[in-house]
C-alpha cells in the first residue's frame, strides 16, 4: 500500500510519516508545499497527479490554511487552500479508486451546545477559516463515498510548538502566565493520532485492497475529556515540574475569551468532540488528554 501524505511536514503530518514508517507492507511518501501547493487548486492537483497511485491507496491531507485570524484577511487564500484544492484531491483520488483522509477542525461548529459534538450535529462555522473548512470537507464526501473527513481540535505534539510548548517555554523566564478560561475543547496529541489514523489505512481482509476496515464518512477523533485552555496550560505546567523543567509557576491566570482584542476571527466557546464513532468502529477507546500531555511532558527538551 502507497500512503501520501500532504502537509509532511507540519504537527500532524511529520508525526504520520515517523510512525507509519514502520508500519508492515506499507510505502510512505511525505509531500510537503513544494511537491503539492494547494494555495493553487491547478497546481495541487497537477503535482499529486504525478505520483502513481490507485486503488487500494490512501492520501492523507493534513494540509491547511490554520491561520484563523489570518484567513479573515484572505478568504480567497483560504478558500483555495481549504475547500477548493481539497475538492480537486479528492475528485482525482475518486478517478484513481484511492481513499483520501482528510483532516477537519472543531471550528466547523458555532460553540452552543453543552456537550461534545457528534458527527450528526449540524455544523454552524462562526469564522472564514470554519466557513472554508466546511466546504472542504463536503467536497471531500461528495467526491467518493471511500473518502474521509477525520475532525480533530487542540493538536499538540513534538514535531512543531503548540499551545502548551509556547506556555512552558515562557513559564521558565517568567512566574506569570494567563490563558482563556472559557473555551473549551479537547485536546488532540499527535503521537496518539498517528496510531487512530492507521486505523483508516486498514484494508477488509474478505473484501481486498480497495474496500477500506473503516466505511468513509465524518468521524471525531482526539483524546477524550474536555478542558478550558486555562486548565490545559496548567496541568502542562504541573506536568513540566513533575518531570524535572524548572519552571516558575505551575498557575495559570484566568482569561476572558471577550477580552482578547488581538483576535480577528470569532472563535466557538465549546468544542469538544464525542470520539465514539470511532470507537464503535475500532474498539478503541481515546486515553485521556492529561495521560497524554504528561506523556508528552515525560521527554520534552526546551
Amino acid at each position: 500500500m502507497k500512503v501520501l501524505i500532504l502537509g509532511s511536514n507540519g504537527r500532524l503530518g511529520s508525526s504520520l510519516v515517523r510512525r507509519w514508517a514502520t508500519l508492515p507492507d506499507t510505502e510512505v511518501i511525505a509531500l510537503t508545499r513544494t511537491q503539492v501547493d494547494l494555495s493553487d487548486p491547478e497546481k495541487a492537483e497537477a503535482g499529486l497527479s504525478t505520483f502513481a497511485f490507485g486503488a487500494g491507496d490512501v492520501v492523507v491531507n493534513c494540509a491547511a490554511a490554520t491561520d484563523v485570524d489570518g484567513c479573515e484577511h484572505d478568504h480567497d487564500l483560504a478558500r483555495q487552500i481549504n475547500a477548493e484544492s481539497p475538492g480537486r484531491i479528492a475528485r482525482l483520488c475518486a478517478e484513481r479508486g484511492a481513499r483520501l483522509v482528510h483532516i477537519g477542525t472543531d471550528y466547523v461548529f458555532d460553540g452552543e451546545l453543552d456537550r461534545p459534538y457528534t458527527e450528526e450535529d449540524v455544523p454552524n462555522p462562526l469564522s472564514h477559516y470554519g466557513v472554508t473548512k466546511l466546504e472542504g470537507d463536503r467536497a471531500v464526501l461528495a467526491a467518493s463515498p471511500l473518502h474521509a473527513v477525520v475532525r480533530i481540535s487542540w493538536v499538540f505534539g513534538p514535531d512543531k510548538p503548540s499551545f502548551v510548548d509556547a506556555i512552558v517555554r515562557r513559564a521558565l523566564i517568567s512566574s506569570e502566565a494567563a490563558a482563556v478560561h472559557d473555551k473549551t475543547s479537547s485536546p488532540s496529541y499527535t503521537e496518539d493520532m498517528a496510531l487512530w489514523l492507521a486505523e483508516f489505512l486498514k484494508p477488509m481482509e474478505s473484501e481486498g485492497a480497495s474496500e477500506p476496515l473503516l466505511p468513509g464518512g465524518i468521524y471525531h477523533l482526539c483524546n477524550s475529556g474536555t478542558c478550558s485552555w486555562r486548565d490545559y496550560g496548567e496541568y502542562a505546567l504541573k506536568c513540566a515540574k513533575r518531570h524535572g523543567i524548572p519552571v516558575l509557576t505551575t498557575t495559570v491566570a484566568p482569561l476572558k475569551l471577550s477580552d482578547m482584542k488581538a483576535f480577528i476571527a470569532v472563535r466557538p466557546p465549546r468544542t469538544p468532540l464525542d470520539t465514539a464513532k470511532f470507537t464503535r468502529a475500532t474498539g478503541i477507546t481515546p486515553r485521556p488528554w492529561k495521560e497524554a500531555v504528561d506523556d508528552y511532558f515525560s521527554t520534552w527538551k526546551p
